[in-house]
């Protein structure tokens, strides 16, 4: 009896190792390293970076979004590969002027793929604890499949590129980054500006008697 319990614990033994291992999920490790696409240096001041950055993001047709923080631009785009799929592309980036003639630029973007599918649903019928749940129809809704951020290199690296030969032709020519807005829609309007030579105080007769 004793040996047959060990050959059955010797065969059962390998399979709950593997069932073991199948169903454990892998850790992703995060390391904070230097060498990663999501920043690079361009020649340039702060303004004309900046401006570059907003020009690169309109010409590949991103929807701007306007956000809290003005230094930081966000944008998205969206394609459809078929009938039946959409992907969604954001991208954020922002520019830091380095004082030493060049600008930092960081972006990050991340790509969402939405899938239509059809969904069933049922209608429950029934009295108190006598239920039934009967299948009533169906209907396609979009699903999304896929959310990650790109690691691409080739991808930053194309925009970086671009914003680093539109701040190039600014510079060249001479032209000047437009001045960044004043204000938000949004936000409350600004004080009206104080007149240069403010209205002297009027002079009210004295009442004291004179002598």
């Amino acid at each position: 009896m004793a040996i047959h319990t060990k050959v059955l614990l010797a065969l059962a033994l390998p399979a709950l190792v593997a069932i073991g291992g199948c169903g454990g999920k892998k850790a992703v490790k995060e390391e904070f390293r230097a060498d990663t696409p999501y920043s690079q240096r361009v020649r340039g001041p702060g303004e004309n970076v900046c401006w570059a950055v907003k020009r690169a993001f309109l010409t590949q047709g991103y929807m701007l979004e306007r956000g809290a923080d003005a230094l930081v631009m966000s944008g998205y785009k969206d394609t459809q590969t078929d009938p039946e799929t959409s992907v969604t592309q954001r991208m954020q980036a922002t520019c830091v002027d380095n004082r030493d003639g060049t600008s930092t630029v960081f972006a990050t973007a991340s790509r969402e793929v939405n899938k239509l599918q059809k969904v069933g649903y049922s209608t429950t019928t029934g009295v108190s604890i006598f239920t039934l749940s009967l299948p009533s129809g169906s209907e396609k809704s979009l699903r999304v499949q896929s959310r990650e951020t790109i690691q691409d290199p080739k991808f930053y690296q194309g925009f970086y590129a671009l914003v680093n030969r539109f701040a190039a032709e600014d510079i060249a020519q001479g032209r000047e980054a437009p001045p960044p807005q004043a204000r938000r829609d949004d936000a409350p309007p600004p004080p009206q500006a104080r007149r240069e030579e403010e209205p002297s105080p009027r002079h009210l007769p004295d009442s004291a008697p004179r002598r």
